[in-house]
């Protein structure tokens, strides 16, 4: 079944080109293979979001959509687009045709299809290949095509906790069409681009199917008006696949699921049109003890019991080395404290966090009747219940 590519992006039929670019890029990034290796349902899911963006994004392809819909399994525009459920026939102005019976009876005096050959056998695919034509091409209703900007591209990147919170320069081997060197991106040879003799140059050809005449884009020269014989590199498309090397510069402080735009390094537009963007999505492994929870770092530390009894100057590690931190008398286990300006930078706001350290009292370890002795002693002078606060409550 066909898909509805609003309901795809999770975007309303009025939406904007802003409010589908945003919705598309949320769905890339959630679904994007390298972000989901192994994951075919997050593969398959991909390519129906980026389905939908490649018609949604192209305005005559969406006002085409807007008006039509999509196209069942047979070949008839459906009710996806603004005419509901079977309507998109109506919305042209064909008064309620019955297109059943053009395919039923193989539709008469069609001009042959660019799809299928000619003859009998083609008649009854005629029709199917007028509305093909009519709402597959990009320049559609005869107008040449028009050039696309390229198609932005995501990126997943593991970096580690300290390059997080440094900064660095990470270069990356990113997999993207660039505009064809040898042809310069038309597509065509040098010399080779002539009016075309099917249609004259119009970029317009002429079409029937029963009673109906449709004028529609020129299947030879698809729309331009003029032929060309395709460049040997690119086979036509203007484009090549290739790999390129691209360095990126990951700022202090970049923090997991932090979003980078390259711009330019995504996939070459179609003739001359502007490149796409490449977006990194930053991963960042998380450290052994540091635990970042915004601009600040957290870090559970050990004291001895005599520490937190009587009170003592520690060193505790931050991210800019050692630090002194004082622990007061009668300090309790779960005990925080905050070393001011000890996190990490902001780069926008030009202001540090703080490091929060938890303290953990670790009790002795008695190895010897010393110390046994010391904590028997220690009963007597404090035989006082710490649960007697619980039992006030049962």
């Amino acid at each position: 079944m066909a898909q509805d590519y609003y309901e795809t992006l999770g975007v309303e039929r009025g939406a904007n080109a802003e409010e589908i670019r945003k919705a598309y890029r949320k769905l890339a990034r959630k679904y994007h293979p390298d972000l989901n290796p192994g994951d075919k349902a997050s593969e398959d899911r991909f390519k129906t979001v980026q389905e939908a963006y490649d018609i949604l994004n192209d305005p005559k392809k969406k006002q085409m959509y807007d008006q039509v819909g999509f196209y069942s399994e047979n070949g008839m525009p459906g009710g996806a687009g603004g005419g509901g459920a079977g309507a998109g026939a109506p919305n042209m102005g064909f008064g309620g045709f019955d297109f059943s019976d053009v395919f039923t009876k193989g539709g008469g005096g069609a001009r042959g299809s660019h799809r299928g050959g000619a003859g009998p056998a083609a008649d009854s695919a005629n029709f199917q290949d007028i509305f093909h034509q009519w709402f597959g091409r990009q320049g559609g209703g005869g107008e040449a095509p028009v050039p696309q900007k390229g198609a932005d591209l995501e990126y997943g990147l593991n970096i580690d906790f300290w390059q997080a919170i440094k900064g660095t320069q990470v270069r990356l081997n990113i997999n993207r069409q660039e505009s064809c060197g040898v042809c310069g991106g038309s597509g065509a040879k040098s010399g080779a681009n002539t009016i075309c003799p099917e249609c004259n140059g119009s970029g317009n050809v002429t079409q029937a199917a029963g009673a109906m005449r449709f004028s529609l884009s020129c299947p030879k020269c698809e729309g331009t008006g003029r032929l060309k014989n395709k460049c040997g590199h690119c086979g036509g498309d203007g484009r090549i696949s290739s790999t390129e090397t691209v360095e990126v510069r990951i700022p202090a402080g970049a923090q997991q699921g932090s979003r980078l735009r390259v711009a330019g390094k995504g996939n070459a537009g179609t003739q001359g049109a502007p490149a796409g963007d490449l977006y990194i999505t930053v991963r960042v492994e998380p450290h052994p003890f540091f635990r970042r929870e915004g601009d600040d770092i957290q870090i559970s530390v050990p004291v001895r019991i005599d520490e937190a009894g009587l009170g003592a100057k520690i060193e505790v590690p931050t991210i800019d080395g050692r630090a002194l931190l004082k622990i007061p008398q009668g300090t309790h286990n779960a005990q925080k404290f905050r070393l001011r300006e000890k996190g990490v930078l902001n780069t926008r706001s030009g202001k540090r966090g703080d490091q929060i350290v938890e303290v953990q009292v670790l009790a002795p370890t008695v190895q010897d009747e010393r110390t046994k002795e010391l904590l028997r002693e220690y009963a007597v002078l404090h035989p006082d219940d710490p649960r007697a606060a619980m039992w006030a409550q049962v």
